[in-house]
């Protein structure tokens, strides 16, 4: 059959007489009447339902809402218009109802169709000629700055001041300097200033007040607390946890790397475009752990998803779709995911931008792996000392013959180097289960020669498995998780037995097995941990003639050896505190996403993958030049890498402006765009739109001196240089406090004629408390501590210890747990990290005032704030009073305040005084 025919046969359903099938089709006399009389009614000029328009050939190409091209010249089988004209797709049919066009007129279209869609005159009209005017996907452009009359410290108070001036505004007073002092800490660091950091800077103040300021920011800006501080606003961006969200709501083991890799960054100021360009391509650049953004949205674990292929493949692209809205929230400012299922209706974003990033992203699994570090790096460092340790203890343990280690994840049988080109197992259980096996030798260390994509093959019994579904090949597929080799021969004479046959003889010296590897490595703190149970085998060797030696087993270097040699057991202790070490010290399987062989992306009508269309190639939008310029066949890493570098080029305007109007936001309380993470057409319009380009021109190439003489260094894309150019500003040191015409012009301080006042984050209202009491743990980085319990895999988290002193470091670094109420900051809207939120909500309840007067955190603070103030005050109950004062408001007490505490103090105790001062306004705002 020829193409034709064939062709013929997939529309049709038939075989047509292929000469009528071949003969001409006049557009003007065959089609045109067919589309005026049934079509363009509703497809038309006036009219264009679905937004499809079938009076244009161009609009054919492209296609509407759905964004699958309507016709393709040379295609009818790939032509929708084909589809829904002959009501084959059941949700769209055209026209509707009964009213179905006779076969002939179909018949007619699909050999227009075949034979390229001919529309005279409209030939050469390939695309619709569509402007695109909507401000933020316009390129930057830097304005100039205005002349104003009002005094200003920078241009960013010029811009202002000009639009001020348009609603006969000014900026008010210059804030005091303790108010001044307290905001700039707290939006800094996260941290209110202490006593003695209070009295260092009032001291400077009166000498030189802006030379004063200017050091404290500095300061400030060099404190790791910084980075801590500015990793919590990304992370709640891109809804970073440390559990999946599902059913079971599993824990993402050792997640908490990638937040490390967050606070490492923006305390070394690392420019922004590396920072983006590390987290979607860090495997090839030295920083593996930074690629936990890709898999930081929520996502059903494959236990859950179960084998349905159907289901199998909803899940995946559930997966792809959490990897956009993560890359089109935080970076592009775009709400990307809109075009899963049609045309953004907003935007310029087709359904086939969305699969074309998708497809940049194909090789990312949501899972765990060992990140690629640099040298450099703190695990690596130490990585390389006990690695060194357990070499020695190896050396040592050779002269013993084999011994078997335990890497939690594996088990691994250590015997002399041998050359063979086949290993078998012997198992001394009925009941297996495996989901690898690997062959290992003294060279490559961990190269893998048992594997089917290496050559290798593998026999064994029972060779299907339990019940016939769990067949053996899976040991040497190179997969590791549920799809398992699963044996039990209770009912069976024979017992378990393995063959792997490699493709040529090689040095081996090493095997490693393991039961669901995957769950190990991904998962945590569940009372029935994943682990290989100690299965009992003997290991043959096939020898030059083909014959099998019995080599070693788990009896011989598990029994046989140790009894043989008493010593032995000393060195294999030592060797087992080592790799135990390394396991908790060292580079360890993290949840930074596992990378698997990309595959052909296609677009998905109406987000289903169970109706793929026309293939597509990695790319970003077509709006922004997003042509990365790559062949099918380009690997995973090259892919994410070239998307890194164009979404951080000048091809992209967006990337810049989002970024710079995300810091605004954390300074001053709300971006010049309100709507941070959306800057498409249904996003809010900037309140000072030359002001936003001026500041995203300034990021990307700052100009010496225009900002702050006393910067030596002008680094591109330096986040730290634009917190200091906003905070320096006379907009940001101004006082807080209203006046009646500022209120009647703009009650929002939108124009910033004062500093808008506003309640601090749950994380520094708690790690406030802890300062004032003295017990905050100041350590940078590390493992989260916990405060829940260890659970059955689908029962619900459960708070058990969320005050206790190992809780006393930074909120940042609690567990941070998808649905899961901590039972007392999680009132003051600290997320449940399943939605982006780039601007937390700000609610008042009941549940707030009572959790600071009286959960059981906040009573035991108090009472060691009030020790402290007591044991530091001699134990004079007045200048306790004052000491309190100090420790959580920043101030002396007034007189009057002083009396009234002292009486509350004697009827009832200065805890109580404390309990009090916490929840205070002046505590929970900034000032």
């Amino acid at each position: 059959m020829n193409r034709l025919s064939l062709i013929t046969v997939l529309v049709f359903g038939t075989s047509l007489n292929t000469t009528a099938f071949a003969q001409d089709v006049n557009f003007e006399k065959d089609i045109a009447p067919i589309l005026e009389d049934r079509c363009t009614y509703c497809h038309g000029e006036d009219e264009q339902e679905a937004g499809l328009r079938l009076d244009l050939r161009a609009s054919m190409l492209k296609g509407g809402d759905s964004g699958i091209a309507a016709v393709v010249p040379g295609d009818p089988s790939g032509s929708y218009l084909i589809e829904v004209i002959r009501h084959l797709d059941p949700d769209v049919k055209m026209p509707p109802d009964d009213d179905q066009l006779p076969q002939q007129e179909i018949d007619l279209f699909s050999r227009w169709i075949e034979q390229g869609a001919i529309w005279p005159g409209q030939m050469e009209l390939d695309q619709t000629n569509e402007t695109v005017e909507h401000w933020a996907f316009k390129p930057v452009a830097r304005p100039p700055v205005p002349a104003v009359s009002q005094d200003t410290r920078s241009p960013i108070d010029a811009f202002l001041a000009k639009t001020l001036a348009e609603h006969n505004l000014t900026f008010s007073e210059p804030a005091d300097p303790r108010s001044l002092l307290r905001r700039v800490a707290i939006v800094l660091t996260g941290l209110p200033p202490t006593k003695p950091e209070t009295e260092r800077f009032l001291a400077s103040w009166d000498e030189n007040p802006d030379k004063a300021y200017a050091r404290l920011v500095d300061r400030l800006l060099a404190s790791e607390h910084f980075g801590e501080r500015w990793a919590q606003h990304w992370l709640d961006v891109i809804r970073w946890a440390e559990t999946n969200g599902s059913e079971a709501n599993l824990y993402r083991k050792n997640a908490w790397v990638y937040r490390d890799y967050v606070v490492r960054s923006l305390n070394e100021d690392k420019p922004y475009d590396r920072f983006v360009q590390e987290q979607i391509a860090g495997d090839s650049m030295g920083t593996g752990e930074a690629t936990g953004f890709l898999v930081a949205g929520p996502h059903v674990p494959a236990a859950t998803v179960g084998r349905e292929p159907s289901a199998i493949r909803q899940a995946r692209a559930d997966r792809m779709d959490e990897i956009m809205q993560t890359v089109g929230a935080s970076v592009m400012g775009i709400t990307i995911g809109c075009a899963r299922c049609h045309n953004h209706k907003f935007d310029p974003i087709s359904i086939k931008d969305y699969y074309a990033m998708t497809a940049v992203f194909q090789d990312v699994e949501f899972g765990s792996r060992h990140p690629e570090y640099s040298p450099q790096h703190p695990l690596r460092v130490r990585s390389a000392e006990l690695w060194n340790s357990i070499g020695e203890q190896r050396k040592a343990l050779r002269e013993f013959g084999g011994w078997e280690e335990n890497w939690g994840a594996y088990r691994e049988i250590h015997f002399p180097v041998t050359t063979t080109n086949g290993v078998r197992l012997r198992f001394k259980g009925k009941n297996v289960g495996i989901d690898e096996i690997e062959i290992l030798g003294p060279h490559g260390l961990n190269e893998d020669f048992a594997r089917a994509d290496a050559g290798a093959t593998v026999t064994g019994f029972p060779s299907q498995g339990a019940e016939g579904r769990n067949p053996i090949d899976r040991v040497i597929d190179g997969e590791f998780g549920t799809m398992a080799w699963r044996a039990n021969s209770k009912d069976l004479d024979e017992q378990p037995w393995v063959q792997i046959d490699l493709p040529e003889p090689i040095e081996i010296n090493r095997v490693r097995l393991s039961n669901n590897r995957e769950y190990y490595y991904d998962t945590d703190y569940l009372d029935k941990k994943p682990h290989l149970p100690r299965y009992e085998f003997d290991l043959d060797v096939r020898q030059a003639d083909g014959s099998w030696k019995p080599w070693t087993g788990t009896w011989a270097v598990n029994k046989k050896l140790a009894n043989e040699n008493p010593s032995r057991g000393k060195i294999l202790k030592e060797n087992a505190s080592l790799i135990t070490q390394l396991i908790e010290q060292g580079p360890r399987p993290s949840f930074v996403g596992r990378f698997v062989p990309p595959t052909t992306t296609h677009i998905l009508l109406r987000g289903s993958p169970e109706n793929p269309r026309g293939q597509v190639a990695p790319a970003g939008p077509e709006i922004f030049e997003g042509d990365l310029g790559l062949a099918e066949q380009a690997t995973g890493p090259d892919r994410r890498l070239a998307f890194a570098n164009w979404v951080t080029s000048q091809k992209n305007p967006l990337t810049a402006r989002v970024m710079v109007n995300r810091i605004w936001h954390h300074v001053f309380g709300t971006g010049i765009v309100a709507t941070t993470s959306d800057f498409g057409t249904a996003g809010a319009p900037p309140s000072h739109p030359e002001l936003l380009d001026w500041l995203a021109d300034e990021f990307v190439s700052p100009q010496s001196n225009t900002v702050d003489r006393t910067t030596t260094e002008v680094r591109p894309w330096s986040i730290k240089r634009m917190v200091r150019t906003l905070v320096m500003s006379r907009a940001f040191r101004q006082s807080s406090a209203p006046h009646e015409a500022g209120m009647l012009a703009d009650a929002g301080s939108r124009l910033l004629w004062r500093f808008p006042p506003r309640r601090v984050e749950a994380e520094v209202l708690r790690d406030s408390i802890l300062l004032a009491s003295g017990e905050l743990d100041r350590k940078i980085g590390g493992k989260s501590y916990r405060i829940h319990n260890e659970k059955k895999t689908y029962a619900q988290w459960e708070v058990i210890d969320n005050h206790g002193a190992h809780t006393w470091r930074r909120m940042l670094y609690q567990e941070r747990m998808r649905r899961v109420d901590d039972q007392m900051f999680t009132a003051f809207d600290f997320p449940d990290c399943g939605q982006v939120r780039a601007k937390r909500p700000v609610s008042t309840t009941p549940l707030q005032a009572l959790n600071l007067l009286n959960s059981s955190f906040v009573v035991d603070q108090s009472e060691r704030i009030a020790q402290r103030a007591f044991v530091d005050s001699n134990e004079d109950l007045e200048n306790a009073i004052v000491k309190c004062f100090q420790l959580v408001l920043g101030r002396r007490c007034t007189d009057g305040e002083q009396a009234d505490a002292v009486k509350i103090a004697k009827s009832q105790s200065l805890a109580i005084v404390c309990r009090a001062l916490v929840n205070t306004n002046e505590f929970a705002f900034l000032p």
